[in-house]
């Protein structure tokens, strides 16, 4: 099965509650973070609203918004 697109519009007259959109993510420098892909690490730069630098050890990478396989520990 192929996910939309488009995300749905919901309607104000729709009898179902309206779709929650989680909070953005927020990371500062130092905030240690896991990462699906590339495991534990720890941020060492950010770019506002664009993407995060973080130290995982062996290799530093650019982690583009949204942060989907990110998460803060």
């Amino acid at each position: 099965m192929t996910t939309p697109a488009a995300r749905k519009r919901y309607l104000p007259t729709s009898p179902f509650k309206a779709p929650v959109t989680p909070p953005p993510k927020q990371f500062a420098v130092g905030d240690q973070v896991t990462h699906d892909m590339y495991g534990l690490g720890r941020v060492i730069g950010i770019e506002d609203g664009i993407a995060v630098l973080v130290d995982f050890g062996s290799v530093q990478e650019r982690i583009l918004n949204p942060y989907t396989k990110m998460s803060k520990l």
